[in-house]
């Protein structure tokens, strides 16, 4: 490494802002309705985003708020587990101080998965720019968010894009997510809220499905994600493809559109993936092209192991990834094996 690129060199790859959450599911396929054990785990969009990083060989962080009490403990530990810097956690130590819980119940065709929220007036929400320590911002190479943190509430709003800013201005890169959820805001409320910060974005990862409801776009799907980057001053657009046979059975591809090249980049699906735990996949996803973009600036490399990382997070229980840069690339490489692979890891 030269001089100056020691000079210019960050202390970390990527840094996430996100609510991190409790999430509590009754054993094995019983119901919430009736289940009276709950196992515990960690998640949160973000947080899955910059532990994935972190196991594929990033120096990654997260900025957060959490409760200063046991379970605030439990998730930081759970951070550092990970590998993830808590750097930049702030705890909040009001008298109602909270963790947003949220509740999953495992599916099995034809019964659905489903999801019990409740997170209203987490700690989160309260975070403030701030409680944020102004040198985070010259720290990192890359800061990414997501939809979901614009919309839990004005004030996580006001506060993210107030951070977008001042990374952009810093001279990190920006991602962000869009990650549309129409049970915390309008498809209006979204796309106004998205169209002001996508001037400042670099990497977007948007859907289809949310590409033409709630950002409105037409035409064919090239079309859209080439539109993002002439609208706007976006680098790489990636928009995943999910077809679901049945909750325990998916398959799974993408599509990156990078400006630069002007191309777009796929490959073939991940055909028949045994489904363990979906949630978190698509944060998999985000890690995984944020690694073959930070690691290799390189588009096909990014749906390589965006491809992967979601792939093989389907078969791990949580919300968390557990797969690392070895796995992964044993993963791509039998993916695109033309002949016969190992049965088994030995």
């Amino acid at each position: 490494m030269s001089k100056e690129e020691k000079k210019n060199e960050k202390e970390f790859d990527l840094i996430t802002l996100g609510e991190i959450m409790l999430r509590l599911s009754p054993s094995g396929y019983d119901r919430l309705s009736r289940g009276e054990n709950f196992e515990k785990r960690a998640g949160g969009s973000e947080l899955n985003v910059a532990s994935g990083a972190s196991l594929l060989g990033l120096r990654t962080a997260v900025i957060s708020k959490l409760p200063a009490n046991d379970l605030g403990t439990f998730i930081r530990n759970r951070i550092r587990y990970e590998g993830v810097s808590d750097d930049f956690l702030v705890f909040d130590h009001d008298k109602d101080a909270r963790l947003g819980i949220y509740y999953y119940e495992y599916g099995a065709a034809p019964r659905k998965p489903s999801i019990v929220y409740d997170r209203r007036n987490s700690s989160f929400t309260k975070l403030d720019i701030n409680d944020i320590d102004p040198s985070v911002y010259s720290k990192t190479r890359m800061f990414h968010t997501s939809g979901i943190t614009l919309a839990l509430c004005d004030k996580t709003r006001d506060t993210a894009i107030e951070m977008i800013q001042r990374f952009h201005a810093a001279g990190a890169k920006i991602s962000f997510d869009c990650n549309y959820r129409a049970n915390l805001w309008s498809e209006e409320d979204a796309r106004n809220a998205i169209c002001s910060i996508l001037p400042y974005v670099d990497v977007l990862f948007v859907s289809e499905e949310t590409s033409r409801r709630m950002m409105q776009k037409t035409g064919t799907l090239p079309e859209i994600m080439k539109s993002y980057t002439e609208e706007y001053p976006i680098t790489t657009v990636c928009t995943t493809q999910r077809e679901v046979i049945s909750p325990k059975q998916h398959n799974f591809s993408s599509v990156i559109y990078s400006k630069e090249d002007d191309k777009l980049y796929t490959e073939e699906p991940y055909r028949n993936i045994d489904v363990v735990d979906r949630i978190g996949s698509g944060d998999a996803y985000c890690a995984g092209a944020l690694y073959g973009l930070l690691q290799y600036n390189d588009a096909k490399k990014a749906v390589q192991y965006g491809n992967a990382t979601s792939a093989v997070k389907n078969t791990i229980p949580g919300d968390l990834p557990a797969s690392d840069l070895r796995e992964v690339d044993s993963i791509i490489k039998n993916h695109n094996a033309t002949g016969p692979v190992s049965e088994m890891a030995r």
